[in-house]
C-alpha cells in the first residue's frame, strides 16, 4: 500500500505545503493527496510542483475536487481543463469526485441517465489528459452501495471512470469491507482509511459538518479504535494475492484534531502491521 496524507486534514490550521511535505517525508509517508482548493491556491507559486514535492520522496498520488456536473456543459469544461492542468502540474494521475447528489435509491431512470451521460463526457475530456476520474463511494450519492457503483460503472462504460474505495463509508452501506473490495477490485484507484466510534455518530462525516471550522469532531477516532475492523481489512490488503491491491495508492483521511499526533500514531501502526501481519498492541 503507498500511504498518503490528505491536504484536507489541515484544512483549518495555519501550516504551509513546505511543512506538511517535511512531516510527511519524516513520518515515512509516500505521497500527499491535494485537495483541489489547495492545488487552486498554489497555483500563483509554480515552484511548488510534482519536481519539488519528489525532492522529498514524494509524489501527488491523487488530486481532490467536486466537479459541478450539473452545470453547464461549457462551465464544467472549464473545470475539468483547470484541473487536469493542476493535475498534470503536481503529476497526478487521477482527479477525485462524487457521482453526484443523490442517493442511489432516490435517483430516477431521468437522473441517472443524465449522471452517467456527464461522467462518461467528464472521461473523456480526461482522457485526452491521460487523467482517471475516480469516483467516490459515499453516502447521498449513486456510489453509495456496491450493486449502485458497478451500475453505474457499466453505463458511463469508460475505462479511465475509476472508484476510490472509501472503507469507512462501503462499511457504512451495511455491506462487509472485504467482499465489497473484491467484487469493485478491477475499478479501485484509491482507498480511503478514516475510522468511527459507533455507527450512531456518522453524522459527524456530513460535509456541512466536517468543513466547519467549528463543526463536532464527536466520534472520530484513530484509525485502529474504531467500530471498522482494520487490522482485519489491511491484513487482507497486505497479503492479496493480486500485486494491485497489494500496492494501492490509499490516504489516512483525518477530519479529528490533533491531525499530526493521531497520523503520525496511525502510520506507524500502518507500518508494523505490513511488516509483522500480527495483531498490533495499541
Amino acid at each position: 500500500m503507498i500511504l498518503s496524507i490528505c491536504t484536507i486534514s489541515f484544512r483549518h490550521q495555519l501550516v504551509s505545503i513546505e511543512q506538511l511535505a517535511q512531516w510527511a517525508k519524516v513520518n515515512h509517508f509516500q505521497g500527499i493527496e491535494l485537495w483541489g482548493a489547495h492545488a487552486k491556491n498554489l497555483a500563483s507559486q509554480p515552484n511548488f510542483n510534482q519536481e519539488w514535492l519528489a525532492g522529498f520522496g514524494l509524489k501527488t498520488t491523487m488530486l481532490s475536487d467536486y466537479l459541478p456536473l450539473q452545470a453547464s456543459k461549457t462551465e464544467l469544461h472549464k473545470q475539468v481543463e483547470l484541473l487536469s492542468h493542476l493535475a498534470k502540474h503536481w503529476g497526478a494521475k487521477k482527479i477525485r469526485t462524487f457521482a453526484g447528489s443523490l442517493a442511489s435509491a432516490n435517483t430516477s431512470k431521468k437522473d441517472f441517465i443524465q449522471l452517467s451521460t456527464t461522467l462518461r463526457q467528464v472521461c473523456q475530456w480526461l482522457a485526452q489528459h491521460d487523467l482517471n476520474l475516480v469516483i467516490e463511494t459515499h453516502p447521498n450519492t449513486y456510489a453509495d452501495t456496491v450493486a449502485s457503483t458497478k451500475q453505474l460503472i457499466r453505463e458511463v462504460a469508460c475505462s479511465n471512470l475509476k472508484i476510490n474505495f472509501d472503507v469507512l463509508h462501503v462499511w457504512e452501506s451495511r455491506t462487509e469491507v472485504i467482499p465489497a473490495l473484491e467484487a469493485l477490485k478491477p475499478h479501485v484507484n484509491h482507498v480511503h482509511l478514516k475510522n468511527i466510534s459507533s455507527p450512531d455518530l456518522l453524522d459527524v462525516f456530513n460535509p456541512a459538518n466536517v468543513y466547519s471550522a467549528s463543526g463536532s469532531r464527536e466520534g472520530i477516532v484513530p484509525l485502529f479504535e474504531g467500530a471498522v475492523d482494520y487490522q482485519a481489512f489491511l491484513n487482507y490488503v497486505n497479503q492479496h494475492p493480486d500485486e494491485h491491491i497489494r500496492n494501492v495508492e490509499a490516504s489516512l483521511e483525518w477530519f479529528g484534531n490533533d491531525c499530526q499526533e493521531v497520523l503520525t500514531r496511525d502510520r506507524y501502526l500502518i507500518q508494523q502491521l505490513q511488516q509483522h501481519k500480527t495483531p498490533l498492541a495499541i
